[in-house]
């Protein structure tokens, strides 16, 4: 057994006791899963300030053959925490996998990472993020693509320039040996913390693969499942994409055309689908030209919180 490659899962949790159980259950069922194939532990980082998933935590201390350890931050930052999960799993394994506390891996998860990781070499992998919603939210949500287009769809094994945070597993080794590779501070409160950090790896040579069959699902609750959380989700992820495209270098008036485009195409799309014969699709446009402004905005200096 202590031939078996040691994979620990890092998880950072915030305000999220119930969806933190669901996923730590689902991971007992991924170590069962698991089991002749590697040894899995558990780190999950408190990022709540009254350490309010401690007693999630203590439910599942013993679930896992290199145990469960529980860490706190308490920050309210992200990258904070991130780097306090990361550090610390690192140290006692060969991965480490990564994953959001509101998401929910398949029994094979790791398996098909393994699977990857062992034909490919690379140091890194990441797997699609499916969205799904609870029952009784509008069916528009599903009918029109909110969820197609903010996750990978490749194919399996395909080199990749970047990952997820909340569904990827990264060799132990490279994050011993770049220690100066970590999640921003400054990012912790904005977001694209996730995608500075793996581009900077990938530069630094980290080599990045698409598993394909390594999917979990991202549980939405009912309050995202609202036109108005569509928007405002799609705005700070277009000011998201202006934080982790701006500090690479690239300049303001190009993300600004960038952002104008965009913003334009999401006014058009419902005339051009209306020609085709097509649902115009009202509310996933109006989406769309809300990630546009939140990229314009960016490049007019407004930086909005996740």
């Amino acid at each position: 057994m202590s031939n078996l490659p040691r994979i620990v899962v890092a998880i950072c949790t915030y305000k999220r006791n119930e969806p933190l159980r669901t996923l730590l259950s689902a991971l007992v069922r991924v170590a069962e899963a698991t089991r002749g194939r590697a040894q899995i532990g558990v780190i999950i980082v408190d990022d709540n300030l009254d350490q309010r998933a401690r007693g999630v935590a203590d439910e599942f201390r013993e679930c896992f053959t290199l145990k469960l350890d529980y860490l706190t931050s308490g920050k309210g930052n992200i990258s904070i925490a991130r780097n306090i999960g990361v550090d610390a799993a690192c140290k006692m394994s060969d991965w480490v996998a990564m994953i959001d506390d509101d998401c929910e891996p398949e029994p094979d998860w790791l398996c098909a990472y393994l699977d990857v990781l062992e034909a490919t070499d690379a140091d890194c992998a990441t797997g699609p993020m499916n969205l799904r919603v609870p029952a009784g939210s509008p069916r528009w949500l599903c009918d029109q693509p909110f969820f197609d287009d903010v996750r990978f769809d490749l194919a399996d094994t395909s080199p990749m320039e970047t990952a997820a945070t909340n569904n990827s597993i990264i060799r132990s080794s490279f994050l011993r040996d770049h220690p100066e590779i970590r999640f921003l501070p400054e990012l912790g409160k904005l977001g694209g913390e996730d995608m500075v950090f793996y581009r900077t790896a990938r530069a630094a040579g980290l080599k990045i693969r698409f598993a394909r069959l390594a999917g979990i699902w991202g549980n939405e609750p009912p309050e995202r499942a609202t036109f108005t959380h569509q928007l405002k989700y799609r705005f700070w992820l277009g000011n998201s994409m202006f934080v982790t495209n701006s500090y690479f270098g690239e300049r303001r008036i190009r993300l600004l055309l960038r952002g104008g485009k965009m913003t334009a195409q999401g006014i058009f799309r419902p005339f051009t689908r209306l020609l085709r014969l097509q649902s115009p699709q009202w509310r996933y446009a109006a989406a769309c030209c809300a990630g546009g402004a939140g990229l314009i905005f960016g490049a007019l200096g407004f930086e909005k919180d996740h």
